[in-house]
């Protein structure tokens, strides 16, 4: 078990690309820590240089307090699972879990014993003598982890695993690594473009963009306070709304001003916040599930009413989504499934203004 620490790594490409713009992460000891973003956003390079898979251009990784910049991936004392599972096709489930300790001339007897251990937690132990083309992908994926876990290494690395799974296998193993990490421990530092992956798996969650982290902190306080609008957008399905708009000095109270004249006043405890911003443009960032029906003898306080006319109405069984438009601006808002509704049918929404974020749409930081 070990601390990973990263200190102002970059990574530069041939034509001064930088993939990675001098990141700083510390990662504690047993935590599952899941670094998550776009396509190209330096996530997988960040991750493949903590395993020795990429040459660092400037900085420092430690695992466990020591430098590991010169030390080859063998050495490293880490175990990663990738995408593609990477089994030897013409090996047993056996083999392949134990090809790692075969290498390292380990003793017959413990070699079976950590196999079968790691078979047990997996619930593969009834797969040993199988060929890998005699098994699903999800049972390759566990195979995979398998091996990674004899290892008993200082640290599990995960290079997208669930990728190459369909969308119900995805759930099924994203809750079988959650109990493997309840049940070994390791310090995990898992890559996925997947932010549903990322929420639900992740004891922190490292948010990258282009090549630098946005922000750092549990699933929750990504999910209630983000810090830019990348974060606010990026985290959450279906994704924030963003309205451009006015902050407003109403005389009492501050109101935000949307298009198409509609006025929601901010809560009084949020207006000390707000106040040196009264007068300008801002946007207006709420979560579709803030936008809901008026219920019967509604008591949530800060609601502001106001209407709009979906024009497309999903019903999803447990909940209906409306999508609306303001001034060229989809809006989602996330409904009760016995809530009517239309399409091109106005009715009453409320947004729960105790719920909304302000954003400087210059800096894109929330205010």
């Amino acid at each position: 078990m070990a601390q990973v620490t990263l200190r102002k790594i970059v990574k530069e490409y041939e034509g001064g690309v930088q993939a990675v713009k001098g990141i700083d992460l510390d990662i504690d000891d047993h935590e599952f820590v899941v670094l998550v973003g776009p396509s190209g956003c330096g996530k997988s390079t960040t991750l493949r240089m903590i395993a020795g898979l990429e040459e660092i251009t400037s900085g420092d990784i430690a695992i466990g307090g020591s430098i590991v910049n010169d030390i080859p991936p063998r050495d490293r004392d880490i175990a990663m699972v990738f995408q593609n599972y990477a089994l030897y096709p013409h090996m047993t489930v056996f083999e392949n879990m134990a090809f790692g300790l075969t290498l390292r001339k380990f003793p017959k007897e413990e070699i079976k014993r950590r196999v079968d251990n790691a078979a047990r937690i997996l619930d593969i132990g009834t797969l040993l003598e199988r060929k890998p083309k005699a098994l699903s992908g999800g049972q390759r994926q566990r195979v995979a982890m398998g091996r990674a876990i004899v290892r008993d290494p200082k640290v599990f690395l995960f290079d997208e695993p669930l990728s190459n799974l369909d969308a119900k296998l995805r759930v099924q193993m994203r809750t079988e690594i959650k109990k493997v990490h309840q049940t070994v421990r390791t310090t995990t530092v898992y890559v996925t473009h997947d932010q549903v992956e990322a929420m639900t798996l992740a004891d922190r969650v490292v948010v990258m963009n282009h090549g630098v982290i946005e922000q750092v902190g549990p699933p929750t306080e990504l999910y209630h306070h983000p810090v830019t609008k990348f974060v606010a957008g990026f985290i959450g399905s279906p994704a924030m709304n963003f309205i451009p708009g006015r902050l407003v000095n109403g005389g009492a109270a501050l109101n935000v001003v949307l298009p198409d004249g509609i006025t929601l006043p901010v809560p009084a405890e949020r207006a000390g916040r707000y106040a040196a911003h009264a007068g300008r443009e801002i946007l207006f960032g709420i979560r579709p599930e803030h936008l809901t029906e008026i219920r019967p003898n509604d008591h949530r306080p800060h609601l502001a009413a106001f209407e709009a006319a979906p024009e497309v109405v999903e019903p999803m069984g447990m909940e209906t989504l409306l999508h609306f438009w303001m001034q060229g601006n989809e809006i989602c808002a996330r409904v009760d499934p016995a809530t009517p509704a239309e399409p091109g049918v106005k009715q009453t929404l409320a947004a729960d203004m105790s719920q909304m974020h302000l954003i400087d749409p210059q800096t894109e930081k929330v205010l």
